[in-house]
């Protein structure tokens, strides 16, 4: 091997959550490396849905299209469901984009890496790791490649290599699962037999159908009566074809097979998504049954949670504490998915024990209203923050809706305000004099902002971070105080 290579973070994956980290890092200037397995981005069909907080987080970083101004004065509502069951709605705020935006998963990729190769990232494709060894001062990574076997050096790793991941094995990082309980198998096919698109429960379990826009059709089946462990083996369309005809009861006859494979609902959480200089992200931290297609979104959000952080620390603008905090907001919110998941999963159990419960679920999804408890959770809109204050008020840990703002350079908004990816302290009103001077001190890594008052935000000030989460606000704590707290170490260094 020849001399390593030395980079400041090295990603191990290049999907959608790999590759969005990437370009966030190296927008921040940070020299960063993806290593990806895989020679091109891959066609097979899967996520496709990005929930409301995803869709407004990726705004507030340029990703997706800003909302026009002014802004509407009502909020968005779409249709959704809730383990199968009908009349969820998931609503947005007044002034955000919609809520639920339908985007397959290659595309999203193929997006993210453009941004991040624009920016300096190098991405080396068909290379495998397969050592990873923590010093004092940094990693080495190994990964075999075309032209056989490269070391590479850097400050920080990060894993966001899926399910299997080689990071969190070669880190050691210990992980809670749950196992599977049911089988389930997906294709991309032509349909030549009897089936609707949509979905389809019946004594037996579930299909579901979803046309493609070449002609063929997505399926997946779910079948409660067994629970293979056969995950590794591949698929037939025989097989496929004789588990879908046996769970609707009736000949489904199938052609031109893509894209076969096997699932379960298996369910994995790492019980740390740090392990000194290891950080994890995506599938590689925590992976569930997909149903509500909250498993894609999850990921995007924990690389806007770590991005930033990720950035200062290796830039030296904070301390290695700092990324304490990427562990204690995130786990629990995956955790919080894998919950409600499993509580799909239980619902569409297709056993007649569950209609009563299946029953009221579905009541309670339509007088939810759009923004209510379960809506919320579903599109992250009910994820917090850790405040960054001793004394916090009500709105630090918040996520700080994307309001109209005047500002010195005209009419504005968060969304806008967030794009450059710095802290960003608005000042509201005439006041605030005292706040500008006091973030003088950490004007390297923040941006002051006046504007004019704003209802609903009975505050002079709010510290806003990249991410679009409120950090602080005035009445409690000194800006200075919040700040130092914060970026000098949140909580101990691991």
């Amino acid at each position: 091997m020849a001399h390593p290579e030395s980079t400041d973070v090295v990603i191990v994956g290049g999907g959608p959550v790999g590759m969005l980290l990437a370009a966030e890092l190296a927008g921040y200037g940070v020299r960063t490396l993806v290593l990806e397995s895989e020679a091109v981005t891959s066609e097979r069909p899967k996520a496709t849905t990005l929930h409301a907080r995803t869709v407004q987080s990726l705004a507030r970083r340029g990703y997706l299209p800003a909302p026009e101004l002014p802004h509407p004065g009502e909020e968005v509502s779409t249709v959704f469901h809730f383990a199968g069951l009908p009349g969820l709605r998931i609503a947005a705020p007044a002034g955000e984009p919609e809520p639920i935006l339908k985007r397959p998963q290659a595309d999203l990729e193929r997006l993210f890496e453009g941004r991040a190769r624009a920016r300096g990232v190098t991405v080396l494709r068909e290379h495998r790791v397969v050592e990873l060894h923590q010093e004092a001062d940094g990693l080495r990574v190994a990964a075999d490649g075309p032209d056989g076997r490269t070391l590479f050096e850097s400050a920080y790793v990060v894993g966001a290599d899926g399910a299997r991941s080689t990071v969190r094995e070669l880190a050691g990082i210990a992980s809670d699962s749950w196992p599977a309980s049911l089988s389930a198998m997906m294709g991309l096919v032509r349909v030549e037999g009897p089936l609707t698109a949509g979905w389809h429960r019946t004594p037996r379990g579930w299909v579901t159908a979803k046309d493609a826009p070449d002609g063929s059709t997505h399926i997946r089946t779910v079948n409660y009566a067994v629970s293979r462990a056969d995950r590794g083996q591949m698929l037939s369309l025989d097989e496929l074809c004789r588990e879908t005809s046996w769970i609707l009861g009736q000949e489904v006859s199938m052609a031109e097979p893509r894209w076969l494979s096997r699932f379960s609902d298996f369910a994995r959480l790492a019980r740390s998504y740090r392990a000194g200089r290891v950080l994890l992200a995506g599938d590689a931290a925590h992976v569930h049954f997909p149903i509500g297609g909250q498993g894609l979104s999850t990921g995007l959000l924990d690389v806007l949670n770590l991005s930033w952080k990720l950035a200062l620390v290796v830039r030296g603008d904070a301390g290695e504490g700092l990324l304490q905090s990427y562990d204690a907001e995130r786990r629990p919110a995956a955790r919080r998915v894998i919950e409600n998941v499993r509580a799909q999963v239980t619902l569409m159990d297709p056993d007649s024990r569950f209609d009563a419960l299946r029953s009221l679920v579905g009541d309670l999804a339509v007088q939810d209203g759009g923004s209510g408890h379960m809506s919320s959770m579903i599109s992250a809109q009910d994820t917090t923050a850790a405040a960054w204050s001793g004394t916090p008020s009500a709105w630090e840990g918040r996520f700080l809706p994307n309001v109209a703002l005047q500002t010195e350079s005209g009419p504005s908004d968060v969304v806008r305000l967030l794009r450059g990816g710095r802290l960003v302290l608005l000042l509201l009103g005439a006041q605030g004099d005292g706040h500008q001077e006091a973030a003088r001190k950490w004007s390297h890594v923040l941006e002051v902002v006046r504007a004019g008052p704003v209802a609903g935000l009975p505050c002079e000030a709010v510290l806003v971070r990249p991410d679009g989460y409120i950090a602080w606000v005035s009445g409690g704590d000194d800006l200075s105080s919040a700040i130092e707290v914060c970026l000098a170490g949140f909580g101990t260094t691991g």
